[in-house]
């Protein structure tokens, strides 16, 4: 289908007064490299792996907070754009590549950037991690509307997970999603998980560079950016690269 996503990409949002130190951090945590930069105002990057395709960008904001929004890849983005909207979607803008609200309100885009190759996971003294995984926080009220919509706006395939809360969509991309539902209502967001081999020393590799610890569950850390955007680093296994 010209509507289905074939990648997805993680944009990390970051202010105006945090965006260099982002932009540094994320490069060191994930071994990328940053790519000149684009943008009328130099306000776009990529963080270049060192192998496989990118599935991570940075934008710098003109106004707002920090966070994270996601970029759908399709062969047909206007398609795409027009199919979601009659799944509960709200277009915002077209400006070649189109931005969309989600029925609960998350931010994200459909683009035709060509990408198919998987990195591998990066090697640290500590053993390997990868961002690999992004989570929807949704509350109670909304979950069940917004996991339709994204199976539906993906065609992802749904699959098991150990604990209630949580329904995890596989595409063919880096980037699963795990959808979480949420005790109590807030706001919706996103946040990005790593996998690592080794938990601890990935939690005190991510503090030394300048990452905030805010807190423990079960399986993983709760870390925050300089941008002041929190991630989670988890027990899972880092996946090898696609052949």
């Amino acid at each position: 289908m010209t509507t289905t996503p074939f990648w997805v990409s993680a944009f990390l949002d970051f202010t105006e007064s945090s965006f260099e130190r982002g932009v540094v951090f994320w490069a060191e945590v994930t071994g990328s490299r940053v790519s000149p930069r684009r943008g009328d105002e130099g306000e776009f990057a990529t963080l270049v792996p060192p192998d496989g395709d990118d599935h991570l960008r940075v934008q710098r904001l003109r106004t707002g907070h920090s966070g994270l929004h996601l970029d759908l890849h399709v062969p047909d983005p206007r398609a795409a754009a027009d199919r979601a909207v009659g799944l509960g979607a709200t277009e915002v803008a077209d400006w070649g590549y189109v931005v969309m609200s989600s029925p609960a309100g998350l931010t994200f885009c459909f683009v035709g950037h060509r990408a198919s190759r998987r990195s591998s996971p990066v090697a640290w003294p500590g053993g390997r991690s990868a961002v690999d995984q992004v989570c929807l926080d949704i509350g109670p009220a909304a979950y069940d509307a917004e996991l339709d919509f994204w199976r539906a706006v993906t065609d992802f395939s749904p699959t098991p997970t150990s604990s209630p809360e949580f329904r995890r969509l596989d595409g063919p991309g880096p980037l699963r999603f795990l959808l979480q539902r949420l005790d109590d209502e807030q706001a919706p967001r996103f946040h990005l998980d790593l996998s690592a081999d080794d938990r601890a020393a990935e939690v005190a590799r991510h503090r030394a560079l300048g990452a905030t610890h805010v807190a423990e569950g079960r399986g993983w850390t709760v870390l925050a950016d300089p941008g002041g955007t929190r991630y989670c680093v988890t027990d899972r296994e880092p996946a090898p690269a696609a052949s």
